[in-house]
């Protein structure tokens, strides 16, 4: 009855403001998915390709014709087609024996010869195209490289990895085996690839990745050595099999948060002087917390970067391969976590290492000494987060990244280029447009393309100076007039005050299709509450292709908000989630919702929705729990709703490890009797990065508190397709429809 009277009363309140929802509203929404948007969003990104021996940049353009092929001259700055398209089309057409067009070619252009010719692929074949005579010539297609070997630098000496040993074959000499211990459960070099999994009754092992670093003098190679004796299965049941009528069972190895035992990584060296190969005896290690290896210049040391178990430790040792003597030239810890998403390690080529840390409140670059490991200086400071270092020129002691929140006045989660020397002295803005900046750096030209956009202005991509950042050329200028045409609002960004009254809090909020101010609106938020990144879009396509827009489209007022605890800002904001990712900002998302209801009075709060997937999917089903008077609708896609059931680097780098008290407080499965608004469940049964599992045991304790719920179990579908499925996709709009607009939705509708 009380549910009875909750939809009773919901329905009121929506036919008093607003329209019956029909056929024709999901077809424009249907129009506003993002495979659709995406056709008609054009010139938006540039990604070159730098031709040093051509002295030209090339890219690929999509245009309302199709994709064109473009190259710039870097003496002239002229701008042209990189080959005719009608004529290589037509001579396409006759080699495939097929209908091309000159803007949909179906083939893979790989770049320029040294003769000026056009490299490309097709079928698995490789060809170059003569632009000055139109001729098409196959050219040598070598063996795909197979997973199981690693070439030196210089192509000259080869390890294979058969049988889970090291062969080793010089030039045109026979193979020579080099070990002859390694077995699948302590293998050399090889290591199952992270979202494989494998029929459980297929002999043989999963789909392996390599392990094997060569040093840039061509001597040494560093093989990691992989003890899965301990290495635990996760399990997945297939209930479309490959065919017959018996479902299959698949396995993949994961390790989970709080495991006491897993698969463990050790290191050998390989040294081609002597052929001979030998431990380099570092203490086993959990394969997720090495970070790898990065060599001098000279190919003699290694720099080795790993962390302990709850990620509160990090250290970096460096290795001298000729006695294999080992120092540890840095370490940080932190009563809360070493970040690895932040961290950056960056040998230099002058006897010093850079490292990004958070060790000061914010996100800064720190150089050091890699003889003593003493701090030299502390190049970048202030209440500003460095988001990336992008290039390092050692001759002239300029560092070029990207930061966000230096300048005033803008979204410090803008990312914006700037240089700075060794010394911390002469920073430089090369990037001054308030806009998300993307950048690719040519070094050798001292020039850089620069993409960059916000979440209301079409991308602009131009070609600047790396010297002071001016413009020498505009490439592209994003063109999005044909959705302007269909009646596409972009989203609008904001400013408020979080939980404390004094934090600024940032989002996008996205109106309804044919707003009427004088309505009131039923709001919906889509969540993903990181903490290793942020929701709200900050560029154009981003604020334009996703699963709000279409939401809106349906009569909605579709919101994010990044409270504390997620990315980008300062540790102090960032470590509200540690041993907290329950509270998903919402203190923070509620205040700012109910602050912007009395901005704006057609923004309904007794009405809100929320919806995600994967550690989004958690938060939607945890809003639910945490926060009941508040939220009312949930569909929770993906989750990871305990998280002891997910992959275990991501949650002990913020839940920490042990699994402690805090785990069993913010799993969902524990709070399963605390759920009053509806809830929808989804997941695909053949999901290699979230289990489906996670979902089902939540689904277990729902029934067992006797709540009222929704499961949907998408058969066939990963993590990702699950995300992308239409049929998952109309669900999410009929259940909002429904429980939020309390009328129902289209029977049946088909996305096509």
């Amino acid at each position: 009855m009380k549910h009875l009277i909750t939809l009773v009363l919901v329905a009121l309140l929506y036919q008093l403001s607003n329209a019956q929802v029909d056929t024709t509203d999901y077809q424009r929404a249907e129009k506003f998915l993002s495979t659709n948007l995406s056709k008609k969003y054009y010139t938006y990104w540039v990604s070159p390709h730098w031709d040093k021996d051509q002295n030209i940049l090339w890219y690929s353009n999509y245009t309302s014709k199709g994709t064109e092929y473009v190259k710039v001259n870097m003496k002239t700055l002229q701008k042209e087609e990189l080959f005719d398209h009608v004529e290589f089309a037509k001579q396409l057409s006759e080699q495939t024996d097929t209908e091309v067009s000159p803007y949909s070619l179906p083939v893979w252009i790989k770049g320029i010869n040294e003769d000026g010719l056009i490299k490309y692929s097709y079928k698995k074949k490789n060809y170059t195209y003569d632009n000055t005579t139109n001729t098409i010539t196959e050219v040598d297609t070598p063996d795909k490289n197979p997973r199981n070997y690693s070439q030196s630098p210089n192509k000259k000496i080869t390890l294979l990895i058969s049988d889970y040993n090291v062969w080793l074959k010089k030039d045109e000499q026979d193979s020579v085996q080099i070990t002859t211990d390694g077995t699948q459960k302590n293998g050399y070099g090889v290591t199952p690839s992270w979202m494989s999994v494998k029929n459980i009754e297929d002999e043989g092992d999963h789909l392996l990745d390599m392990d094997i670093n060569w040093s840039p003098n061509n001597r040494f190679a560093i093989i990691g050595r992989y003890n899965r004796t301990n290495a635990r299965n996760l399990y997945l049941y297939k209930s479309l099999p490959e065919k017959g009528n018996r479902a299959e069972v698949y396995s993949y190895e994961r390790p989970l948060a709080g495991d006491s035992l897993t698969a463990t990584i050790e290191y050998y060296l390989f040294d081609a002087e002597s052929n001979s190969i030998k431990s380099m005896d570092f203490e086993p290690i959990t394969t997720f917390l090495t970070y790898g290896f990065r060599w001098d210049t000279k190919g003699n040391k290694a720099y080795y970067m790993k962390y302990k178990r709850g990620y509160q430790s990090m250290d970096i040792t460096e290795v001298n391969m000729l006695d294999l003597s080992k120092r540890t030239i840095y370490t940080e810890s932190a009563s809360t976590y070493v970040d690895p998403m932040t961290s950056v390690f960056k040998l230099l080529d002058d006897g010093s290492f850079l490292f990004v840390s958070e060790k000061d409140g914010w996100n800064h670059i720190y150089r050091y000494s890699t003889q003593t490991g003493e701090l030299l200086n502390q190049i970048t400071k202030g209440e500003y987060v460095v988001r990336s270092i992008e290039h390092v020129d050692t001759k002239s002691k300029t560092i070029y990244f990207t930061a966000g929140g230096k300048e005033k006045d803008t979204d410090p989660y803008l990312p914006m280029l700037y240089s700075v020397k060794f010394n911390g002295q002469s920073v430089k803005l090369l990037t001054p447009e308030k806009a998300e900046h993307s950048i690719s750096i040519w070094a050798d030209k001292n020039v850089f393309v620069d993409n960059f956009s916000t979440i209301q202005e079409p991308n602009i991509a131009v070609l600047r100076s790396l010297k002071d950042g001016r413009v020498l050329k505009t490439l592209e200028q994003g063109d999005a007039s044909e959705i302007i045409k269909m009646g596409w609002q972009a989203p609008e960004p904001f400013k408020a005050k979080g939980r404390d009254g004094k934090t600024d809090i940032y989002g996008v909020i996205y109106k309804p299709a044919n707003f009427d101010p004088s309505k009131k609106y039923a709001i919906i938020e889509g969540t993903y509450s990181g903490p290793q990144t942020i929701r709200a879009p900050k560029s154009f396509r981003r604020g334009l292709l996703n699963d709000d827009t279409p939401l809106a489209q349906l009569g909605f007022v579709l919101i994010n908000i990044d409270g504390m605890g997620s990315a980008y800002r300062s540790k102090a904001f960032h470590d509200v989630s540690y041993k907290n990712l329950g509270d998903i900002g919402g203190p923070d998302k509620i205040v700012v919702m109910k602050e912007l209801a009395q901005k704006y009075s057609w923004m309904d709060t007794t009405r809100v929705g929320i919806f995600g997937h994967s550690a989004g999917g958690y938060d939607a089903a945890r809003a639910l729990l945490a926060y009941p008077e508040f939220y009312k609708v949930g569909v929770a896609a993906a989750g990871n709703h305990d998280h002891r059931a997910a992959k275990a680097w991501w949650p002990e780098l913020y839940m920490g490890y042990p699994a402690g008290a805090n785990y069993d407080e913010q799993s969902n499965y524990y709070n399963a009797d605390k759920l009053q608004g509806h809830l929808m469940l989804i997941h695909g049964d053949m999901d290699q990065n979230v289990n489906t599992a996670s979902s089902m045991r939540f689904a277990a304790e729902l029934i067992k508190a006797n709540k009222d719920f929704e499961l949907l179990i998408i058969p066939g579908k990963d993590h990702s397709s699950t995300y992308y499925d239409k049929y998952v996709i109309r669900k999410r709009w009929d259940y909002f429809v429904r429980y939020l607009m309390g009328v129902e939705p289209p029977k049946n509708y088909k996305i096509k």
